[in-house]
C-alpha cells in the first residue's frame, strides 16, 4: 500500500483520489479552498444558483468508468441527461443553426437548413476525424504515454503541422462552418492558428457520442465524488495549501503544506504545475489558457427573448458571447450565464442587449467574475494550457513527470479542456501508479 498524496480537490483530483483509493493505496487530497469540486462549485446569489464552470460533459463513458472502478455504478448516484442540442449558433448575417449532438443525420438536417448542401460539407468534415479518435484514443488518451516512446500513429498525428485554423479554411468556403468547427476552442481563448488540426475531433466526439448534463447543475457531480471519497476512506484536508514537493535524491517523498509536511511514496499534481516550485521549470515554455469574462444573471417576469432558448446560445462577432441556460430560481424567475470574449469595451449585459436578448429591465441580480477573479479564485485556469504550435502537446506534464514519483491530473495535464479529458487524465494516472 503507496501513501499517496492527492494535490488538488477538483474535478481531476476528486477522480484521481477515488480511483487510487479503490487500487488499495492510502490516499490524502490536499485542496486550497474551504470546499471540494473546484469549477464544479455552485455559484449562489438571491435565491438562484449556476454551474461555476461545465454545464454538461461529452463522452458520458469516462463518468460511467470512473464511478465503475470507484465503487456503486454511476446510475445508482447520479443521472445523466442526454441534451437535444448541444449549442444554436447565430451569426452577424442574422442567420442561425442548431447543433444536434450524438447524431449524424440530426445534424446533416440542421446545417441543410443553414443553406442546403452545408449538412454534407458538415459530416464529412466531422468524419474526417474518425481514424484521429480511434489512433489517438487507443494510444494516447487510454494508455500512459511518454513523449519519446510514442507509437509511430500517434507521434506522426502530435507532430503534425496542420493547424485546425489551415484544415478549416482548406475545407469550408462558408465563413459559418468555420465559425463552428474552431468555436470550442475559440471559447477557451486559443487562436486557431494554433491549435493542431487533429484537436478538432472534439466536432467528431460531439456528434457520436452526444452531450450530457447533470439535472440539477453539474455541481452534483462534484457532491457524489465527495461521498465516494468518503466511502473510500479518503482523508480530505480542505483550507490546506500545497506550497512544494519534498525531494531526495531526485524523488518525492513528501508534499509541504502551510500545515506541516504529508509524507508520501506517490504525489498526484493535480493543479496547474506552477504552483510547485519543483514542477513549475518542466512547464516554464506553457502558458494558462485565460478564462472568460463571466456574469451569473437572475432575472423574473416574462421576457420574450429567453423563449426557447437552447442549454448554450453562441453569439458571433466582435466581442462573442455565450450564453448557458439551465441555473435553478425562484417561480417566475430565470438563471443564466454569459461569457464575453474580445473586445468587450462595455458591460456585458449591454451587449448582450445589442443582440436582441436585454435581460436588464428584469435584472434581479448578477454575480460577475473577471478572468482574473477565476484564475485567483481557483489558483490557476481550468481551460488548461494554451495552443501554442503542434510543440504544446509535448510540454505538457503527465500523466508521468520529470519527477520520480509524481504524477499529473487535471486540465494542465490534459490535450484539451473539460470533463471529459480531466477523467482520461485521472484513469492515466491510475493506470501508471497501478495496484497496492
Amino acid at each position: 500500500m503507496a501513501r499517496v498524496v492527492v494535490v488538488g480537490g477538483g474535478y481531476g483530483g476528486l477522480a484521481s483520489a477515488a480511483r487510487l483509493a479503490k487500487l488499495g493505496h492510502q490516499v490524502t487530497l490536499v485542496e486550497r479552498l474551504p470546499e471540494l469540486g473546484g469549477a464544479l462549485e455552485r455559484v449562489e446569489a438571491d435565491g438562484f444558483g449556476w454551474d461555476a464552470g461545465p454545464t454538461y460533459t461529452l463522452l458520458p463513458a469516462v463518468l460511467r468508468d470512473l464511478f465503475r472502478k470507484s465503487g456503486r455504478p454511476l446510475e445508482r448516484e447520479l443521472e445523466l441527461e442526454q441534451l437535444e442540442v448541444v449549442r444554436e449558433h447565430r451569426f452577424e448575417d442574422d442567420t442561425r443553426v442548431r447543433v444536434p449532438a450524438g447524431t449524424r443525420g440530426a445534424q446533416l438536417a440542421a446545417f441543410d437548413e443553414l443553406e442546403p448542401g452545408l449538412g454534407q460539407r458538415w459530416v464529412d468534415h466531422v468524419a474526417s476525424y474518425t481514424d484521429d479518435w480511434e489512433v489517438l484514443r487507443r494510444g494516447y488518451l487510454e494508455e500512459p504515454w511518454t513523449p519519446g516512446a510514442l507509437p509511430r500513429e500517434v507521434a506522426a498525428r502530435l507532430d503534425s503541422r496542420e493547424t485546425l485554423h489551415k484544415r478549416l479554411r482548406r475545407t469550408f468556403r462558408d465563413e459559418r462552418l468555420r465559425l463552428v468547427a474552431g468555436h470550442p476552442f475559440v471559447a477557451d481563448g486559443h487562436e486557431l492558428r494554433n491549435v493542431p488540426a487533429w484537436a478538432g475531433l472534439q466536432a467528431y466526439v460531439e456528434q457520436r457520442f452526444g452531450a450530457w448534463t447533470v439535472p440539477g447543475g453539474m455541481s452534483e457531480l462534484a457532491g457524489a465524488l465527495r461521498a465516494r471519497l468518503a466511502t473510500r476512506k479518503v482523508e480530505v484536508l480542505t483550507s490546506t495549501t500545497a506550497l512544494d514537493l519534498v525531494l531526495r535524491e531526485g524523488r518525492a517523498v513528501a508534499v509541504a503544506t502551510d500545515a506541516g509536511e504529508l509524507d508520501a511514496d506517490v504525489v498526484v499534481c493535480a493543479v496547474d504545475p506552477r504552483r510547485l516550485p519543483a514542477l513549475a521549470p518542466y512547464v516554464a515554455r506553457t502558458t494558462p489558457a485565460i478564462p472568460p469574462v463571466v456574469c451569473h444573471v437572475g432575472v423574473e417576469g416574462d421576457l420574450p427573448a429567453l423563449a426557447d432558448l437552447p442549454p448554450e446560445l453562441v453569439l458571433h462577432g466582435d466581442p462573442m458571447l455565450v450564453v448557458r441556460t439551465g441555473g435553478t430560481a425562484p417561480d417566475g424567475a430565470t438563471a443564466l450565464t454569459v461569457h464575453g470574449r474580445g473586445r468587450l469595451a462595455e458591460d456585458i449585459l449591454r451587449a448582450l442587449a445589442r443582440h436582441r436578448i436585454d435581460l436588464r429591465h428584469g435584472l434581479v441580480t448578477r454575480v460577475d467574475r473577471s478572468p482574473r477573479d477565476l484564475v485567483e479564485h481557483w489558483g490557476g485556469s481550468p481551460l488548461g494550457v494554451l495552443w501554442q504550435g503542434r510543440s504544446t502537446v509535448r510540454q505538457r506534464l503527465g500523466p508521468r513527470t520529470p519527477v520520480e514519483g509524481v504524477y499529473a491530473a487535471g486540465a494542465s495535464a490534459t490535450p484539451g479542456s473539460g470533463l471529459p479529458f480531466v477523467g482520461l487524465s485521472a484513469a492515466l494516472v491510475a493506470q501508471a501508479v497501478g495496484p497496492a
